[in-house]
């Protein structure tokens, strides 16, 4: 559950925050006749992704079992490499993101209501596609079978919403780069579990092999049926017996990813100046 409430924080408050920047923008600027297409926007937006994971979920009901893993290993993997550059985007540009926004509203103003709807859907309608699709491949990892996946993912949302207003209000003020930095490493470690679980899902549809090659089997010390176990299913995506091929990947893209995740960013002004030959 906390891993699904981490995703839900995560993007929502992205989203939130891209509704702040462009909403105190036409309002500061006095353009609040300009607030109406931007709220349509935002609203299709929400409509789109709902709708997305909707058939995600629906939709896949009817394949048979191997259709059903290939599809769900599939898209987890793409999911995962959605959360993985998302997270290296918004590091990178956590600080730029107000002015990068003003810039594409100021442009849109120029060009009339539909540019309008079009900014504000596909600055939002990015993150909710992203959200959706990352939490249906995390749900199916966690295997819970109950409802509280998505009661963390609306706790989250809640939550992002909440702080949203707050931002709006200027009664709260945090690092946000270092927020997103730090959210951003969790989520690296919760996308691992799905990368791996995805990976299963394909070893059981016969697209990869070595289904029955177990790394390790600790379901005596650890049961998955446990409150422990749970726990950890719910938040890392924790398999106790996972095969060679999953604990492979789960650590290369862990390793690699938190490797180049949490390096320290160069700046322009730390770069040494080139000098040329007289």
């Amino acid at each position: 559950m906390f891993g699904n409430y981490l995703i839900g924080l995560r993007e929502g408050l992205e989203a939130s925050l891209v509704v702040c920047i462009l909403v105190a923008y036409l309002v500061k600027t006095e353009r609040r006749d300009a607030l109406r297409p931007v709220w349509l926007g935002i609203a299709a937006a929400c409509a789109i992704s709902l709708a997305f994971g909707a058939s995600l979920e629906f939709g896949s009901k009817e394949l048979t079992f191997e259709a059903q893993e290939a599809l769900g290993g599939s898209l987890s993997i793409l999911a995962v490499g959605l959360v993985t550059w998302m997270v290296f985007w918004m590091r990178r540009t956590a600080r730029h993101l107000k002015s990068e926004l003003h810039g594409k509203l100021d442009a849109a103003l120029q060009m009339g209501t539909g540019a309008l709807v079009a900014t504000a859907l596909l600055a939002v309608g990015r993150e909710g596609l992203e959200t959706a699709l990352f939490v249906w491949a995390s749900v199916r990892a966690s295997g819970e079978g109950s409802s509280a996946p998505l009661i963390g993912v609306l706790l989250g949302l809640a939550t992002a919403v909440v702080l949203g207003w707050l931002f709006y209000r200027g009664a709260l003020r945090i690092n946000l780069a270092r927020f997103f930095t730090w959210t951003g490493a969790m989520l690296v470690v919760v996308a691992a579990g799905v990368l791996a679980y995805g990976v299963h899902d394909l070893q059981e549809a016969r697209f990869l092999g070595g289904l029955s090659t177990k790394a390790f089997d600790i379901s005596a010390t650890i049961p998955p049926d446990s409150w422990y176990g749970t726990v950890l299913k719910g938040v890392f995506n924790f398999q106790p017996d996972p095969t060679v091929v999953q604990l492979i990947v789960w650590l290369l893209y862990l390793g690699v990813t938190m490797a180049f995740f949490l390096a320290p960013q160069r700046s322009a002004s730390t770069r040494k100046p080139t000098t040329t030959a007289a």
